[in-house]
């Protein structure tokens, strides 16, 4: 029997209403698209890597899954229910079953409580019926299961280490055993080796618990060994989406081509000879996005059709927005580095 997805999205959307610039009564307040018709399905106990640029719409994302910003479009959850749109009070339902890990892992925990109180807060506010020795227990389980100290439960976040903290974060979201555990970011602010613990650790997890996760990254070479899947976001919209594998072996969409590019290659030899894909420009306003593929404008091969003609992102296994998949050709490339 073929598993029911965890969560299907379909042309999810998240725009910001700006106040308008300068004083003038009749100038009209500016819309700042973030996220513009995003569809993915996620299966249990898979995990997609989300990449792109900061600013490409990414965290906006997750936190439209979990009704941290309003949103437009469908998010089913696998018992049918559209998360999008639901009142506070039908969401805290689902709040139990999808979790967060946030980017800095410092500033995300409370400083005035323990680690201990931090971990038990979830728990605390979704199994009310738990006493107090039972939550205990459970706290410290989670610690030694997350690499932490039991005996450090009385101790506040300042007394650990960035790396420390990120473990208590996903000790804090694993508590009430979810389903799905949403990554924003969670390694960019440590250090390299202590961003390959950080992963493996989620990865251990995420195969004995059978969690699901997202894991969200503007790195390429962050998500290539956890992620099943790969979705390439460029301002608010999916340019790629591929099992990762076929994703690293083959790019189609000259952003992720580009973004391959960047990523350093641990051979000295071969990072001299390896070519460079030029992006030109900057990161166009959300405010303001190109007509047409809205990555036209730092297109390596872009030509009037791009301009005129929203790509679509197609079917099959290996999904492309682009109007010209496929290897770029020698003159598309820079110069080498």
């Amino acid at each position: 029997m073929t598993a029911k997805p965890l969560i299907q999205a379909r042309d999810l959307r998240v725009s910001f209403q700006l106040p308008a610039q300068g004083a003038l009564p009749w100038a009209r307040p500016r819309l700042l698209h973030a996220v513009g018709g995003v569809d993915f399905t996620l299966m249990p106990g898979e995990t997609l890597g989300i990449v792109g640029e900061s600013g490409s719409g990414k965290s906006t994302l997750a936190r439209a899954l979990i009704g941290l910003v309003p949103a437009t479009g469908q998010a089913i959850w696998q018992d049918g229910t559209d998360l999008i749109g639901l009142s506070a009070r039908r969401m805290l339902k689902y709040r139990s079953q999808i979790q967060m890990v946030f980017q800095d892992p410092l500033a995300s925990l409370n400083p005035r409580m323990t680690v201990g109180q931090i971990i038990a807060e979830p728990l605390t506010t979704h199994h009310k019926g738990l006493g107090r020795d039972e939550v205990k227990v459970r706290v410290k389980d989670m610690m030694d299961r997350v690499g932490l100290l039991p005996n450090q439960i009385n101790r506040y976040p300042h007394e650990f280490s960035g790396g420390q903290c990120q473990r208590i974060g996903i000790a804090r979201a694993l508590i009430v055993q979810p389903k799905l555990v949403i990554c924003d970011e969670p390694v960019s602010a440590l250090d390299v080796s202590i961003q390959a613990q950080v992963i493996n650790l989620l990865d251990e997890l995420q195969r004995d618990l059978g969690l699901a996760l997202i894991f969200i990254a503007h790195d390429l070479s962050v998500v290539k060994h956890i992620s099943d899947r790969v979705l390439v976001m460029y301002l608010g919209r999916v340019m790629e989406l591929a099992e990762s594998q076929a994703l690293y072996a083959e790019p189609r969409h000259p952003y992720t081509q580009a973004l391959l590019s960047a990523v350093p290659i641990p051979d000295p030899q071969l990072e001299r000879d390896k070519r460079m894909i030029p992006l030109r420009g900057e990161l166009p306003s959300p405010m303001s996005p190109p007509s047409g593929c809205v990555f036209r404008t730092r297109c390596p091969r872009a030509e009037a059709l791009c301009a005129s003609e929203r790509p679509a992102l197609g079917s099959g296994a290996h999904l492309t927005a682009c109007h010209f998949p496929g290897a770029l050709r020698p003159e598309e490339l820079a110069i080498k580095a």
